[in-house]
């Protein structure tokens, strides 16, 4: 007992001097404090918060430490701790729950902010007292009395806990009940403003503002929970606040409507023809304010809801919107107005578009026109900006019906670039620049030429007066994506204006961001200034960057990309610059756009440095091969991994054998073996959540969106594979050993399929590439091919057909009997009732190839008389392309040798070989600049030259496939 005593105040001491001003004395104790194992720790810790008697500091300093042992790691620490340790934990949670009510009403929100920390990050900790947390915060944050910030915060723990751990508050229907009427209430918190309906400027988002964090938390809210439970809730409320006399309650009800739109997709979908026409009487309410939340709520249902939104609706909404924009003495609704159009056109179909040009046009040019004089007369141009944008989006979509329309725009809107130049018409010529470039892009090349000169004139002034312009001005980022789409209009005619461009467009993609470490209190004084986004580290320390000139990076980088696909070898002067530029950004870890574009970057930059030769090409590839692969170790989102591994696979295409040296090869294999192991423990992981006590069907949904996300990079790790066995063959076999086990763990039978799928894959590239030697791997693999040819699951059935045929094709003799045993198991497949179906069509169609290849290159391991009447039977392949060709060329060899089966005694199987043929040129199977379709049209040729025969062949072939015949001889 006494031993226990004094090494608690051994630890007493040791609290004292972590608090010390000496760097030594801190140093010291640190290390001390990091070796106590963590049992002992969280003992200790819990024993000086709950001793009344000891020094203040020393009690605080020890809760500090508590509360970051547990964030950091509860998961892991909480569950291994003594059962009277975790009950002394849990029992903390009441008094802390009274001091941030205390603390709250004393003006300091500091402890309710640890609180919002504590259900960011271990909001398990907070189940067994859940219900009086909620309740608390419930009540903080309806009490008028507290400040904003404190009735947001809040409100923050209710919502931050409907993202963290969304089944445990699922069960609390009745507080989020009550939390839905807060937030509205909050949204109806909003300012008289008699200047609103016609300022000119969009003021920012007041994020202080109760009515912008209420939306913002139901947004949050509804995405968290789900619409199933959010929208019955909801729906009433927002009901009877549209309904309501004063405006503020309409137009929060719209407000909310946009805000629930993500979340509650699946269930507003339903009855998404009420929620439509409700909304649009909106846009004729007397406040305008309303009129502007309607216009909101349509565009952004536009998006939420494409395109099934614009199939259905598209008669009423462009009609309403149309007659919005004729606002004309409320300047903001009108520009709102066309803001929902540009959402609704970029998202409609093509088709759906194109009946109501000419009234968008007419619409769209009258406003123009009278904007235009308001801005020479009034100065105002807030209008006029979104109008340019809806005539941008508009074009966009119509493409090349867009022409007649042509010449009625261009030359205003060349003239607002050439006469716009004051500072405060920065964003109008800004956006008039976009207009124009996709206009151009629209109408394409030929039309736009008359004008394109001008343009690049314009364009150019613009540019050199670019190193005046001011690093936030909204023309920059305009500007560089310009360029890029009058790349892609003039193509390698665009290489001349490099020199200009890539200046400036170097400049903003080097933009390096300004990133701080800083302690609450700094926080709080630099959240005013403005562009500062902060990541919570814990333990009273924030990481702040400034976001300003980030999005623009990102835009650069990416039109860097662009030229190097565009321009291929015209780029090859910036190459070296470019990739010096790019590879650092693989670890840009403050925007996913910019490590997307980097990677993207590589092997375009690849292709275009291969005119200089093999040499510079390889340094080019040293320069970036390491850092391809660190990344691919590194990369914490699965959406850039999956680019980077892409990126890679597509480098070593390039590349090609011997690119990797030993290093790389050992490196990659840790990586590749991590990322499945990986896989396989995720998959087991998902398997304990459906075990967890707050599993229901909305974690199921998350939890499959996971497992999508997984088999993606399970995609790309089989991408990568292929290129190396493509490019290195059978040498890389060795290497391929350690990875083996892993692999035949993919194809096992208790397998979900799309493991079995891209398992096969990888053993299809095996055979394809390294064969004969594959045979050694051949008991791993071939029986579960040969069963799996007949799987339920036709991505299953298809890479088990497709290896099957590569067996045949590039197997040695050892293969031979199980080409003879796979064909009865193929021919099952493709005679089976279905197997022409949507979802079974591709599988069927590998079968049909596969039975080809063994005919071509294993015919004596079958009775090729035999299968080859009931193979022509199956012909055309039509969906899978690449065994279309394979298919054709097998035909052209047979009829070219002049096979008596095919051809039929005196050639009375003609006329049934000239309908295939037509109906693979019908269904586009085959290109006409594969030589297999020069084949093709010269057997076609050769039956032309007997008249008798040809008449015959043509007769017996509908309209459509006599026309199909034609195109085939007029083009191969």
């Amino acid at each position: 007992m006494a031993a226990a005593a004094a090494e608690q105040q051994q630890f007493y001491l040791l609290l004292g001097n972590l608090l010390s001003p000496d760097n030594v004395v801190r140093k010291q104790a640190e290390e001390t404090y990091e070796n106590i194992p963590g049992q002992s720790k969280i003992t200790f810790l819990l024993q000086a918060i709950r001793n009344t008697t000891a020094a203040e500091e020393a009690r605080q300093m020890a809760a500090v430490l508590l509360r970051r042992l547990l964030s950091s790691a509860f998961d892991e620490v909480y569950p291994t701790l003594p059962s009277d340790v975790q009950t002394a934990i849990k029992n903390l949670l009441p008094g802390f729950l009274q001091a941030v009510n205390d603390s709250c009403y004393q003006n300091d929100d500091s402890v309710l902010k640890s609180l919002v920390e504590i259900a960011d990050t271990v909001p398990k900790y907070l189940r067994p007292h859940l219900e009086a947390t909620l309740q608390l915060s419930l009540k903080l944050c309806g009490d008028t009395s507290l400040n904003n910030m404190q009735r947001q915060l809040a409100l923050e723990v209710i919502v931050t806990l409907s993202e963290t751990a969304a089944a445990m508050l699922r069960k609390h229907t009745n507080i989020v009940a009550q939390t839905i009427p807060q937030m509205l209430a909050m949204m109806v918190d909003l300012e008289e403003d008699e200047d609103w309906a016609n300022a000119d400027e969009l003021e920012d988002d007041d994020f202080d503002s109760n009515a912008v964090a209420g939306e913002s938390a139901l947004d949050r809210m509804a995405c968290g929970l789900g619409g199933k439970l959010v929208l019955p809730m909801i729906k009433e409320h927002i009901m009877q606040m549209l309904q309501n006399p004063d405006w503020k309650y309409r137009h929060a009800g719209l407000m909310a409507l946009s805000a629930i739109g993500e979340g509650c997709h699946q269930q507003m979908e339903g009855i998404l023809n009420e929620i439509v026409n409700f909304v649009l009487l909106f846009l004729q309410d007397p406040h305008p304010r309303v009129r502007y939340a309607a216009c909101n709520a349509v565009g952004q249902m536009a998006t939420d809801f494409a395109p099934g939104f614009q199939k259905k609706f598209h008669e009423k909404v462009i009609a309403a919107l149309l007659q919005t924009m004729e606002d004309q003495g409320n300047q903001r609704v009108q520009a709102h107005a066309a803001a929902a159009l540009i959402n609704f056109t970029e998202d409609c179909p093509k088709s759906l578009l194109i009946p109501y040009l000419d009234n968008l046009v007419k619409h769209l040019h009258s406003i123009m026109v009278l904007k235009l004089q308001e801005l020479i007369q009034k100065g105002t141009k807030l209008v006029l900006e979104q109008v340019v944008t809806s005539i941008a989006s508009v074009a966009d979509t119509a493409e090349e019906k867009f022409v007649p329309y042509y010449d009625l725009f261009m030359p205003s809107l060349k003239h607002i670039v050439e006469n716009a130049v004051q500072k405060e018409l920065r964003l109008l010529r800004g956006k008039t620049i976009e207009c124009i470039s996709l206009i151009g892009l629209a109408v394409g090349k030929e039309k736009f030429m008359q004008d394109a000169s001008d343009v690049m004139q314009l364009l150019l002034k613009t540019q050199t007066d670019f190193s005046d312009m001011e690093d936030d001005d909204p023309q920059i980022s305009y500007m560089i994506s310009a360029w890029a789409r009058m790349c892609k209009i003039l193509g390698k005619e665009f290489q001349q204006y490099l020199p200009v461009v890539m200046g400036p467009l170097m400049k903003t993609a080097s933009i390096k961001p300004e990133v701080a470490l800083l302690d609450t209190q700094d926080m709080e004084n630099m959240s005013d200034d403005d562009g500062w986004e902060f990541v919570n580290l814990g333990d009273q320390q924030s990481f702040g960057i400034k976001t300003a000139g980030l999005e623009e990076k990102s835009t650069a980088c990416q039109m860097l990309v662009c030229y190097a696909k565009e321009l291929k070898e015209g780029f090859v002067e910036y190459t070296e610059q470019v990739v010096k530029l790019m590879v650092p950004l693989l670890k840009f870890y403050f925007h996913d756009g910019v490590r997307v574009a980097a990677a993207e970057s590589m092997p375009l930059l690849l292709e275009c440095a291969r005119v200089r030769g093999p040499e510079y090409l390889t340094q080019m590839w040293h320069f970036m091969c390491d850092a391809l692969i660190k990344a691919i170790g590194t990369e914490p989102d699965s959406d850039v991994l999956s680019e980077i591994m892409h990126s890679f696979a597509k480098c070593i295409e390039v590349m090609g054998d011997g690119c990797l040296n030993n290093e790389h090869f050992e490196e990659l294999g840790g990586i590749l073996k991590a990322k499945l192991e990986e896989h396989f423990k995720n998959q087991e992981l998902r398997q304990v959540k459906r075990q967890d006590e707050d599993y229901d069907e909305q974690v199921e949904e998350s939890l499959q969106d996971e497992d999508d996300n997984d088999v993606y990079i399970l995609t790309k790790v089989s991408d990568i594979l292929h290129s190396i066995f493509s490019s290195y063959k059978e040498k890389v076999l060795p290497w391929f050993e350690q990875l083996l086990p892993l692999i035949v763990n993919l194809i096992c039978p208790h397998r979900p399929w799309p493991d079995r799928q891209w398992g096969l894959c990888i053993f299809d590239d095996v055979i394809e590439h390294c064969s004969p030697a594959s045979f050694k791997y051949a008991e791993y693999f071939l029986r579960p091919m040969l069963q799996y040819v007949c799987d339920n699951s036709p991505e299953v059935r298809q890479a088990a057909a497709y290896g099957l045929g590569v067996m045949a094709q590039y197997g040695g003799d050892n293969y031979r009997p199980f080409c003879t045993e796979a064909l009865p198991l193929l021919v099952r497949v493709i005679q089976s009732a279905d197997s022409k179906t949507k979802e079974n069509v591709n599988a069927t169609e590998n079968c049909i190839s596969a039975v080809g290849k063994i005919m071509k290159f294993k015919p004596d391991c079958v009775n090729v008389e035999e299968v080859l009447p009931h193979w022509l039977s199956w012909l055309p392949l039509h969906e899978d392309k690449e065994e279309a060709v394979q298919t054709f060329n097998y035909l052209c060899d047979l009829i070219e040798s002049n096979h008596p089966i095919v051809l039929g005694p005196n050639n009375t199987n003609l006329p049934k070989i000239f309908s295939i043929i037509a109906e693979g040129e019908m269904h586009e199977a085959i290109k006409h600049e594969d030589p297999c379709a020069k084949r093709l049209a010269n057997v076609v040729r050769q039956v032309q030259t007997s008249g008798g025969l040809w008449a015959e062949c043509m007769a017996q072939l509908s309209p459509e496939q006599q026309a199909a015949v034609q195109e085939l001889l007029n083009s191969a």
